[in-house]
């Protein structure tokens, strides 16, 4: 419908929200209505959810609606990168697998306060990339880390900051041993700055009138959720030259709702470990197979990535 105007101090200016007293109290107003030619017809309309965005990757701004005083967030931090197979013959007597990437810290079905006109700046952290076995299956190699996922406001201030899982890595290793030690991904962690809105109801974009606590629609499933990230699994090693063991698989996110990418199989040839979704943490690679000694590797965490809309709550 066409926005209201109302005469203030002699100017006309777009009416954001109308009340009308109640048995002696003064409410606010869902809609207004006037008689135009003799037919009623609705001349102004509370401010209705909006749309949902998804922002997937790198930072900006974007600026809080008139009418709105409240943002709800589905979001999620980077994913480690899963870690790289062992050498394909190893004289200490054992194989290595891959250790999965940790997922990131995430933000579910939570509504956080915020201002009319107010920017908000934005920054999606990234998935870490896989490791590479290389050549000689030595030293310290692991793939990156996960990016932290920022939301924060001009007025409100910071709203929370979800750091990233951490990658998968090793030591040691190589075709004359030792055998490797291998060190899953860290888990990422949430602060959470904002003012939480946990009750309250709001006009939805279809019209109707629901509480929040009705919004349950996020990976998690329940209203009003965060928390950290989860560690990757961790396989280790198997004992005997040119035995077999899958690569471990990345740390789940959003309270375990999104599985981490899988570990890469040891069957055959052996598979690469698959890449992470959604804050969860990448893959760990196959362990020694037939064949050739770099023929599986770890996989790349999952990116980050901020969902958002606003709405009036009263």
């Amino acid at each position: 419908m066409a926005n209201t105007y109302g005469k203030v101090s002699g100017t006309f200016q777009e009416i954001d929200n109308a009340y009308g007293k109640v048995s002696g109290t003064w409410q606010e107003a869902d809609e207004i209505y006037a008689k135009v030619s003799g037919v009623w017809k609705l001349v102004f309309a509370a401010f209705e959810a909006t749309s949902i965005q998804t922002l997937s990757s790198g930072s900006g701004t974007f600026t809080v609606p008139q009418g709105a005083n409240a943002i709800h967030i589905q979001a999620g931090a980077g994913a480690g990168g899963g870690g790289a197979r062992g050498a394909d013959y190893d004289k200490a007597g054992g194989e290595s697998a891959g250790a999965g990437g940790g997922s990131g810290a995430f933000v579910s079905d939570k509504i956080f306060s915020v201002t009319q006109g107010e920017t908000i700046s934005y920054a999606i952290g990234s998935g870490g990339s896989a490791a590479n076995s290389g050549s000689s299956f030595t030293g310290g190699g692991g793939g990156s880390s996960g990016g932290t996922s920022t939301l924060s406001g001009s007025t409100t201030g910071s709203i929370f900051s979800l750091t990233g899982g951490g990658a998968a890595s090793y030591t040691g290793g190589g075709v004359q041993g030792p055998l490797r030690s291998n060190t899953a991904g860290t888990a990422g962690s949430a602060t959470i700055n904002g003012t939480a809105i946990t009750s309250g109801t709001f006009r939805d974009s279809d019209g109707t009138t629901k509480n929040v606590t009705t919004l349950t629609s996020g990976p998690v499933g329940s209203f009003n959720q965060s928390g950290n990230g989860a560690v990757g699994g961790n396989n280790g090693n198997c004992g005997g030259d040119n035995c077999r063991i899958g690569g471990s698989t990345g740390g789940a996110s959003f309270s375990g709702n999104v599985a981490g990418g899988a570990g890469g199989s040891s069957s055959g040839s052996g598979t690469n470990g698959t890449a992470g979704t959604r804050g969860s943490g990448g893959g760990g690679g196959a362990a020694q197979v037939s064949g050739s000694p770099a023929s599986t590797s770890g996989a790349a965490g999952g990116s980050g990535e901020v969902q958002y809309r606003f709405l009036r709550v009263q």
